[in-house]
């Protein structure tokens, strides 16, 4: 007849120390997986708050062109209701020398987080009442 050998086999699971030595590894390397995961995130926040100013300022700045006015050297207003967060800026000035071709700026201003940003578009208008007949009959010359 055979003898059983006494034979124990180890138990399964974690040691204390296992356990221990994971919770510490998950305790330094958490924090900055989180600190990764909210910087990301607010840098989303900010450029799809940096589109949307440059898109309010395109819109804003063909509107100007398109009305024609630009009249005033600096003007300034808000998108109502729809964008409270967003303001504009607009300026105008002639193009050197050419009375006919006007530069206009539009700036859209927004706050975030205690800190003022802009997004600038600019573009050259077209003013063809601008100058006197004589002067143009001149630069054709």
């Amino acid at each position: 007849m055979k003898e059983r050998a006494d034979c124990h086999t180890p138990a399964a699971g974690f040691t204390l120390v296992e356990l221990l030595a994971a919770m510490v590894v998950v305790a330094i390397v958490l924090p900055s997986i989180v600190q990764g995961v909210v910087l990301c995130l607010d840098l989303s926040a900010h450029t799809r708050m940096q589109a949307q100013a440059a898109s309010l300022a395109q819109a804003k700045l063909s509107e100007l062109a398109a009305t024609r006015m630009i009249d005033d050297d600096y003007q300034t207003g808000d998108f109502g209701e729809d964008w409270p967060r967003y303001s504009w800026a607009a300026t105008t000035s002639y193009w050197y020398d050419d009375a006919r071709l006007i530069e206009l700026d539009v700036s859209v201003i927004w706050a975030r987080k205690g800190k003022q940003y802009d997004v600038t578009l600019s573009t050259l208008v077209y003013d063809s009442d601008a100058g006197d007949d004589e002067d143009m009959e001149l630069t054709r010359d």
